[in-house]
């Protein structure tokens, strides 16, 4: 199928190459993680955040580059939903599909909450009452950007992402003199602990709040009906993007600790905004809180657009097995995109939106997510040797490093994750009653 060719009625087009993809990627990454995570995990681990984040696109490279070789030999709508239904079970499809559904509408909710604060801020509105209508405002566009089709939302996307880089460009470099003036004395001590003990457990803990962060690429993999060639591009773009995001961690969590140190990072103040944009106004640079401010909004904009990109695709591929109403699974003729399900995930954020919350638990999204891609890289120890890209250790270390750093999370989120596993299962059984009925 190529770019512009006709669709049948549950079929994608493929109108996304290679930099789009890996756009795409940066789109969803780049965000929530930088502007928000690095300020948490510094405030649970210290200096030694930067190592954390290190740690952390180690073990997205390893779920990456199994979601790159899975979506290669299956590319379909639904990244792990639908290869687990492939190479495990349908209870373990539904499990992958129902967890990233749960994990993600909460950060896109949170993700146009962040927006709107950002927004105000840039603006300076004080007037929080606004946050919500304004929140909504944001899903309803991006949303209706959405239904325009993937072409459409494609561009807007690079020009989200291209505002938030220069942001982060003038950041990073508005704080080396502060970080050759001031590094070394910022980076001690490197943990926020003294006892080896706790600060291992601070330090895992941090990991997996970061490994969050990179959690976008997998974006790439939703979208397997709709680039060219995805044997090639699909690994080729989930490599660059994890590359290019890990780079960029590296350095703006680098100089974000040596030029202001953990305390203005993670301190109460920067829960009510941007923590790189306190760090920036701290820089005494003209201009650059102003970009940095920018640059907050369009990554929350390019989150929002990406999440909601995402969970709509993860919806049509549930919609077309029967796990979700059939109606999810229409495709518009005029321009391929799943409109039914795009309008169903707008619903869904908006409602989340509601409730005017943006201290929604990271420790939630890190969860669900770990517990996402470790059936990510199960999937992937079920490729034979014709079908394997990379070594067959790769999905095993992703596999173990995921179980790892998920249950250094608070052990009241396995609990809420595990209750809600439990009602989405029920939720599948219900409606394969529900559609043998039917057919009957």
């Amino acid at each position: 199928m190529t770019s512009g060719s006709s669709s049948g009625p549950n079929e994608l087009r493929r109108d996304v190459g290679l930099f789009g993809a890996m756009m795409m990627g940066l789109g969803s990454i780049v965000g929530t993680g930088v502007f928000v995570s690095i300020g948490i995990a510094a405030g649970i681990t210290g200096p030694s955040v930067v190592f954390a984040i290190v740690v952390a696109a180690l073990v997205a490279t390893f779920n990456g580059l199994s979601s790159a070789q899975l979506a290669a030999q299956h590319p379909v709508s639904g990244g792990t939903y639908e290869y687990g239904y492939r190479w495990l079970s349908p209870s373990l499809g539904f499990a992958a599909g129902w967890m990233f559904l749960c994990a993600k509408s909460a950060s896109a909710a949170t993700a146009a909450l962040g927006f709107a604060g950002y927004a105000l801020q840039l603006f300076h509105v004080e007037r929080t009452e606004w946050i919500v209508p304004l929140a909504l405002g944001a899903v309803v566009v991006i949303s209706a950007l959405l239904l325009g089709g993937i072409r459409r939302s494609n561009w807007a996307n690079i020009a989200i992402v291209s505002t938030t880089l220069i942001s982060l460009a003038a950041f990073v470099l508005a704080g080396l003199p502060s970080v050759f003036r001031e590094g070394a004395s910022q980076m001690t001590p490197l943990f926020a602990s003294s006892e080896a003990p706790t600060a291992m457990r601070q330090f895992l803990e941090a990991c997996a709040l970061m490994f969050v962060a990179y959690t976008g690429y997998g974006r790439i993999a939703t979208l397997g009906e709709e680039v060219h060639d995805p044997r090639r591009t699909i690994p080729r773009a989930i490599i660059l993007t994890l590359a290019v995001s890990s780079l960029l961690y590296v350095v703006v969590g680098g100089v974000a600790v040596a030029a202001s140190g953990t305390e203005l990072l993670s301190g109460e103040a920067s829960q009510q905004a941007a923590p790189l944009q306190l760090v920036a106004d701290s820089l005494n640079v003209p201009l650059v809180g102003t970009l940095v401010s920018i640059g907050a909004v369009t990554a929350m904009l390019g989150v929002l657009l990406n999440l909601i990109l995402g969970l709509s695709r993860v919806v049509f591929a549930m919609g077309r097995r029967g796990d979700l109403p059939s109606a999810a699974a229409n495709v518009s003729s005029t321009n391929a995109t799943p409109n039914v399900a795009v309008v169903l995930v707008g619903i869904g954020v908006s409602g989340l939106t509601l409730i005017g919350d943006v201290k929604t638990t990271w420790s939630f999204s890190a969860f669900t997510v770990l517990v996402y891609y470790a059936l990510t890289n199960l999937s992937a120890t079920r490729l034979t040797k014709e079908e394997r890209l990379f070594s067959p250790v790769i999905p095993w270390l992703g596999l173990l490093s995921c179980l790892g750093l998920a249950f250094w999370v608070q052990p009241e989120i396995w609990l809420i994750g595990l209750g809600l596993l439990i009602i989405g299962w029920a939720f599948q059984a219900m409606m394969r009653k529900l559609n043998a009925r039917n057919v009957r």
